[in-house]
């Protein structure tokens, strides 16, 4: 072909494209085509992303769901074995639906005392939060008694579980709406002490109608506020579900729990001796049976130091001789021989710090060679995160006391009373309830000789052979609810329940 015929067929062409709006088909065509490369290259990003992210689900959640798939991404062997191998599924936990009601407003509360004592009142105010349909925000533990424990609620229950566990009765919060938290920063609160051994009636007709004006109620004395008797019988099984079921430890709490009762399970069987013999409890009581001039000077003047124990001039002669005193560690050991107690049972001591320490322990020591505490059965590395933490080392006792074959308390304390109720509500298992009264009265009788040993022991065997936490009716005294049984200590009304309330927990 000639070159005066190629550029003739060349001007043909760019005539042909030129003409007829040619020019606007070829801007056309190219937007198309850059469109067409646009949206295969996101495609092709979108597609290997996708692969990447489906690989990493693969590695985390293989066993599962992916890798049950043949894939290239599968390391050799793996997916037929995938395949075949059925890995059982953890069931989730169900929760309770949440309850519907108008909120009238917000409770919170600051418990005041020991463990125990704070472990009733969050019961209490639970139930009373649930009757006057408020919100709760999660308790506030006591950081400023003879304890000093700076542990906070998660510290010491599992939160969550709390809030979740109860969500069917009571909506509970960790802390308050921003709006309301910041008016109560600003120091705009109505705070009060409700009156104690109150009927839910009276937070109906007094605390209810202060919620409603101020939004935001706190009450800042809790301990025994809810009357033990006269209550419907929702409001006594609600405190005992909190108590068996809401109430939960943390699971590092937990965990170490059941190491301790594993250890002790590993020896044969155990008694757990709630040895109350500690010096805040001398100093309180005013109890100083056996101790020397020095101790009761310390024990005084402690008493003086705390202005909320208001009784200062104490005879300790006669409270011991009314059982109103600790049994000594002297007085326990005579008393655990008496009721026969097996001198090769291991004995756990649940209690801090002996008063006196190992000068007041011999005795018990020598009758009882196999005395154990958490602190000997674990490491110290075991206990590094419960140090100066009282409340955090009571639940570990309060855990280990439940599970014990006795369980034996020298004084109705909090927490001699709440375990005494919890193991009534196990299946009654044998707690055995000193009557202090008449065991001073034969310890004196048999130390000055009036009694022979048998004579002794059979007085002991015969007053306790119907105080092992057998089924028995609460006794109400109207009008005097210190004198009459603790709520806490014998929640007759849920006993009967306590198949169905276990199985919620």
């Amino acid at each position: 072909m000639c070159v005066a015929e190629m550029k003739e067929r060349r001007n043909v062409g760019i005539g042909v494209l030129k003409g007829g709006g040619g020019g606007e088909r070829v801007e056309k065509l190219k937007s198309s085509r850059t469109k067409l490369w646009m949206i295969r290259a996101t495609t092709m990003v979108l597609l290997w992303t996708c692969v990447v992210q489906m690989t990493a689900l693969g590695e985390t959640w293989g066993p599962r769901v992916l890798k049950g798939w043949p894939s290239c991404f599968s390391h050799p062997g793996s997916s037929a074995s995938a395949v075949e191998e059925k890995v059982p599924e953890v069931p989730s936990r169900i929760l309770p639906p949440k309850r519907v009601y108008k909120n009238n407003g917000y409770l919170m509360v600051s418990c005041n005392g020991g463990l125990n004592q704070m472990r009733a009142a969050i019961c209490d105010m639970v139930t009373i939060a649930r009757y006057l349909n408020v919100t709760l925000i999660v308790p506030e533990l006591d950081k400023t008694s003879f304890w000093a424990d700076p542990s906070e609620f998660q510290d010491i229950f599992d939160v969550d579980h709390f809030i979740t566990s109860l969500r069917d009765e009571v909506r509970i919060l960790k802390e308050l709406p921003p709006r309301l938290k910041q008016r109560v920063e600003m120091g705009r609160l109505y705070s009060m002490p409700p009156i104690s051994w109150s009927d839910i009636s009276y937070y109906h007709k007094q605390i209810l109608p202060l919620i409603k004006r101020y939004k935001v109620v706190h009450l800042n004395r809790t301990d025994a506020r809810l009357a033990n008797n006269g209550q419907p019988s929702e409001i006594q099984k609600l405190r005992c579900r909190v108590n068996f079921s809401g109430l939960r430890f943390t699971s590092q709490i937990e965990d170490l729990g059941r190491r301790v009762i594993k250890l002790l399970r590993g020896n044969g069987p155990f008694i757990v001796l709630h040895l109350r013999y500690e010096m805040d409890m001398l100093a309180f009581s005013g109890c100083i049976q056996g101790c020397n001039n020095e101790e009761v000077d310390e024990l005084t003047r402690m008493r003086y130091a705390y202005p909320w124990w208001k009784e200062k001039i104490i005879s300790s002669d006669l409270k011991r001789k009314d059982g109103l005193c600790p049994l000594t560690p002297e007085e326990t050991a005579l008393t655990l021989r008496a009721l026969d107690i097996d001198p090769n049972y291991q004995i756990y001591i649940a209690a801090g710090e002996i008063y006196g320490g190992d000068r007041r322990m011999a005795r018990l020591a020598k009758a009882y060679p196999k005395l154990v505490r958490k602190e000997t059965l674990l490491e110290p590395s075991d206990l590094r995160f419960f140090q100066n933490h009282s409340s955090q080392m009571a639940a570990l006792d309060y855990l280990v006391s439940l599970e014990s074959d006795i369980f034996i308390p020298t004084y109705d304390g909090n927490m001699a009373k709440v375990v005494e109720g919890h193991r009534r509500f196990l299946g009654f298992k044998q707690t055995i309830l000193l009557d202090r009264k008449f065991l001073v009265y034969l310890i004196d009788q048999y130390t000055s000789g009036s009694l022979s040993w048998n004579e002794f022991s059979s007085a002991v065997k015969e007053v306790h052979a119907n105080r092992k936490g057998q089924p028995m009716k609460r006794l109400a005294i109207p009008d005097r609810p210190k004198e009459e049984d603790y709520f806490y200590a014998n929640p007759e009304e849920c006993l009967q329940q306590s198949e169905d309330l276990l199985s919620s927990t």
